[in-house]
């Protein structure tokens, strides 16, 4: 007999139970999906988080009172107890935040070659817009930023002009509508917002700009913003309490280890920090919040990979005996098949392909589920659609190792038999 004959009728016999078939299927099918959800979905938020969070080019870096906290319910490894150690060393955690004065000194005596600097707060969110004739939702955010800002933040003018620094300085009651609210209140043609006077929670402002769509995440539309002056949104909406982002650009990306140094050497003693101190702001890299999201992150594929590990071996368990069912049940075959000429080696690859078969399908069935269902969080999440490749593959493999471990002993049961006995057997 040769491997294709054994191969059809391996299949053959998969196909003639096709009930048994669809059971082990499904059971070994879980396993595959659970880690094809899991991680397809986590792919797909990261994909999203990143987006969102990385509004700053690869050459720029924040300066902010504290650490960005991004987090999803653990550290695993002694995270958590880590990060307790570090609020202790670190001031900034304690609720220092940076004060206009400290970022505009920080501005002015930052000296390092071709960078730019930009002072930023955030506005009031949730709040609505408005023309004469239409409206937004109440789900507006606004921003104050200087000259700088917008190329600090990635963002780029579809129409009209950016601040100018005594527009800044004096808080004129200019504005810059994101693409989301420029369409939403002029659906016709966009262009028609510059020099029209919008409604910002109440108070007017004339509309200098509409920036570009620079794509959004549902954790933050950029697109669904207004860019206020500095002034403007301090005179508004500064508390006690307020904190500044200080943004940096440098000319450079080599020269950034050195600019994150200078910036620190030049912004501790404005906080007047002794030289025995910790810092008590942070410097927040552009690739750094990646990297953070990441590491958080990690914990959950850990623990998908070893449900699906343990739900692998109770699927190779009940695979192996479906497979000594089938022996059983197909010993008068073997027999029959033993007396027309077939040895062991022939027995037992059909019993080894057959188990195999089974196997693959359940992992195919698996992984299609997993990235159909993990990829409703991409299509939720407005990102592109995720395959895991690396993870597919892997899938393939293993389930292919645990079919032939299943199958082993069943195989080499069957193929032991007796055909004299094998033909008696009732």
């Amino acid at each position: 007999m040769t491997n294709k004959d054994s191969l059809a009728l391996s299949w053959k016999n998969v196909r003639g139970n096709r009930l048994r078939t669809a059971i082990t299927v499904i059971i070994m099918a879980l396993g595959i999906f659970a880690l094809i959800l899991i991680i397809t979905a986590i792919k797909a938020a990261s994909n999203s988080l990143t987006s969102s969070l990385s509004t700053m080019g690869a050459n720029a870096f924040s300066i902010r009172y504290k650490e960005r906290n991004i987090r999803f319910g653990g550290d695993g490894g002694g995270g958590a107890t880590k990060t307790k150690k570090n609020n202790r060393q670190r001031k900034s955690t304690t609720g220092m935040p940076i004060s206009y004065d400290e970022a505009r000194i920080f501005k002015e005596q930052y000296n390092f070659p071709a960078a730019k600097v930009g002072i930023a707060m955030r506005g009031a969110a949730g709040i609505v817009v408005n023309n004469a004739r239409r409206k937004t939702n109440p789900e507006i955010t606004s921003f104050g930023g200087d000259e700088n800002y917008l190329e600090l933040n990635g963002y780029g003018l579809q129409y009209g002009r950016n601040f100018t620094p005594s527009e800044v300085e004096s808080g004129t009651n200019v504005c810059m509508l994101g693409q989301a609210v420029a369409t939403r209140l002029f659906p016709d043609n966009t262009q028609k917002a510059i020099d029209a006077v919008v409604s910002i929670d109440h108070i007017p402002y004339k509309v200098i700009a509409v920036l570009e769509d620079k794509g959004s995440s549902a954790f933050f539309n950029t697109s669904k913003v207004v860019i206020l002056p500095l002034t403007s949104v301090r005179r508004m909406y500064a508390t006690a309490g307020t904190t500044y982002t200080i943004a940096v650009m440098v000319g450079d990306l080599k020269l950034m280890d050195m600019a994150t140094g200078e910036a620190s050497g030049t912004f501790r003693p404005i906080r007047k920090l002794d030289v025995k101190d910790a810092d008590n702001f942070y410097i927040d890299k552009s690739d750094s919040v990646a990297e953070s999201l990441l590491k958080n992150l990690s914990f959950l594929e850990i623990g998908t990979i070893v449900i699906a590990f343990i739900t692998l071996i109770g699927s190779a368990i009940g695979l192996m005996n479906i497979m000594l069912v089938a022996v059983s049940e197909r010993t008068k075959e073997i027999g029959l098949a033993k007396a027309l000429g077939c040895t062991a080696k022939d027995i037992r690859a059909q019993f080894l392909y057959e188990s195999v078969f089974i196997s693959l399908m359940g992992a195919a069935a698996g992984i299609v589920a997993g990235i159909l269902v993990g990829n409703l969080v991409a299509l939720l999440l407005n990102t592109a659609f995720v395959v895991p490749w690396g993870w597919v593959i892997a899938a393939i493999v293993v389930c292919t190792v645990v079919g032939l471990a299943a199958g082993i002993y069943p195989a080499y049961k069957a193929a032991k038999l007796d055909p004299i006995v094998a033909l008696r057997y009732e």
